[in-house]
């Protein structure tokens, strides 16, 4: 025996088949909406063309991130078998940072792409904090010793024009309080 689905209560008839064929709709608050545009066909079939190639660029990064973690246990290995046995020298440690920063950057970059896919906006506060965590992994990799020094300024500047665009996004003004007398 099938069951159907509940039957919703059908609403009252909009504002306007009662009031005449306008364009702006009044309801009972007051306010002017404009009835939706129908939305073009072409248009549909592009937007569905985007949403599967973006479900395709997640199942990649999956792949990518779960190959960075190969990579992340890899380099661990091969440099604690190495000469020193189970030693590890500063520059193995700064090349096992870089790699678990890879991955980090690679799992951020998947999140950016899952919320465009559940809200079909791109959060830009997401994508300003990755390519922080980007910049902060070229920082953790460089050997300051070859690099030229408008390079340094360079990357600097990127750092904290980031920074300054993540707290210009973050900040919510507090309001003031006004003492009662």
């Amino acid at each position: 025996m099938e069951s159907k689905p509940p039957v919703r209560p059908s609403s009252p008839p909009p504002a306007a088949s009662r009031t005449g064929a306008s364009r702006n709709v009044r309801d009972d608050t007051h306010e002017v909406k404009v009835p939706p545009v129908p939305e073009d066909a072409m248009l549909k079939a592009l937007n569905a063309v985007i949403h599967f190639a973006v479900r395709i660029l997640a199942v990649l990064m999956v792949i990518v991130i779960l190959w960075g973690v190969a990579d992340v246990v890899y380099v661990i290995y091969q440099r604690l078998v190495a000469e020193p046995f189970m030693m590890l020298t500063v520059s193995d440690i700064l090349l096992i940072f870089g790699s678990f920063m890879a991955v980090l950057i690679a799992i951020e970059i998947f999140i950016n792409i899952t919320l465009y896919i559940k809200h079909d906006t791109l959060p830009i506060k997401m994508v300003i904090a990755t390519a922080l965590m980007a910049v902060a992994r070229k920082v953790i990799m460089l050997d300051f010793k070859d690099l030229d020094p408008a390079y340094i300024v360079a990357i600097a500047a990127v750092i904290v024009s980031l920074g300054l665009t993540y707290w210009l996004i973050s900040y919510k003004p507090q309001p003031v309080k006004t003492e009662e007398r």
